[in-house]
């Protein structure tokens, strides 16, 4: 009795991932078309037929100095509702209590059912320890003495900590999952970076692998933050783009394809002089794709493309050709996205 009662429940936990995965992997279908493809019963699909995009969600939460981003992700990996908060980081109690309570007011303006919340995952300028408990490093929002308990005990959800450079490479994973090996440059306000290899995110011994940002380009540059000179992140950060500029990057771009100032298409002339050197190096450590992320990517057109490729080329014995080079496409919002996205993906796995 109790291995006929074994059998039966194994079965219909068989019958049920069998039809979420039919049902995910076609978006739309018939009841009749999947019992036929699946060749079960009627009766048996119909008790299944519970899967939709929203069924589960997700929620990722970007720290920045000056604001946050919010973003929900649904089991397809797409941003349904996404917003920014403009409020300063600070190690405090009112900060975490006044993320917490964004989130809730961010998940009643869209009308989202808590019981369909899988976590809640937040990617911050900071390398987390191994045990994603606590911050290591955290020089931009002097954030070293953050831990995952300031989020959690406030937040009802399950939470996790995650680098907002690695959150990105998750995103940029998902929406290219041919890819076995790349280097992602998260063009955000600060620069960021991270290495995909076999197919995942590359974490390294001490969580710091892929911050490229700190790749000298000139010992007699300028000072980072980190307190060494010349790193990359002062001249291929969106921080690094507008100081040159002296504008913002929303009025920068305009102004630049207009073709009306020379000034400015020597500054961006010289950016991606600098962000090709990095990608030469890239490409020479790691023979795969270059992704472009993060707030800055939008921004680029297949011009800029073209132009990273010829300094590459001019400066590397190994070429890098076009399909090597991929853009991302949700700007600001990309370590948010994807730091939901490792909530999303740990459901999947348990259903499918």
């Amino acid at each position: 009795m109790n291995e006929k009662s074994i059998t039966t429940i194994t079965l219909k936990k068989i019958n049920k991932k069998s039809v979420y995965q039919y049902i995910y992997e076609h978006r739309q279908t018939a009841k009749q078309q999947i019992v036929q493809d699946l060749t079960m019963g009627l009766s048996t699909v119909s008790q299944n037929l519970n899967v939709v995009p929203e069924y589960r969600i997700a929620v990722g939460v970007g720290i920045l100095k000056n604001m946050f981003h919010l973003a929900a992700v649904n089991l397809y990996g797409e941003a349904i509702a996404e917003e920014t908060v403009a409020v300063p980081f600070a190690q405090s109690d009112a900060y975490y209590d006044g993320i917490a309570s964004s989130l809730e007011s961010f998940l009643d303006r869209n009308g989202y059912d808590r019981e369909k919340i899988l976590g809640v995952s937040i990617a911050m300028q900071g390398i987390p320890a191994p045990d994603g408990e606590s911050v290591l490093y955290g020089e931009i929002l002097h954030n070293t003495d953050m831990k995952l308990a300031d989020f959690s005990t406030r937040i009802p959800y399950p939470c996790r900590l995650e680098h907002d450079s690695k959150a990105a490479a998750s995103l940029e994973l998902w929406n290219h999952p041919e890819i076995e090996s790349a280097v992602v440059f998260l063009l955000n306000r600060n620069l960021g970076g991270a290495v995909i290899t076999n197919h995942k995110v590359h974490q390294g011994l001490s969580m710091h692998s892929g911050t490229l940002e700190h790749i000298c380009i000139d010992p007699e540059g300028p000072e980072c933050y980190c307190g060494q000179k010349g790193c990359l992140e002062t001249y291929c950060s969106a921080n690094a783009l507008e100081a040159a500029a002296q504008m913002p990057v929303k009025e920068f771009f305009p102004a630049l394809r207009a073709g009306n100032d020379a000034r400015l298409t020597e500054i961006w002339d010289a950016y991606l002089s600098h962000l090709a050197y990095a990608m030469k190096t890239a490409n020479l450590l790691l023979d795969g794709a270059v992704i472009v992320s993060g707030y800055l990517a939008p921004y680029f057109k297949e011009e800029d493309c073209r132009t990273l490729l010829e300094k590459v080329d001019a400066a590397s014995p190994f070429p890098l050709v076009r399909e090597q080079l991929l853009v991302g496409t949700h700007g600001q919002y990309t370590p948010a996205i994807g730091a939901a996205l490792l909530f999303i993906e740990e459901f999947l796995q348990s259903e499918f």
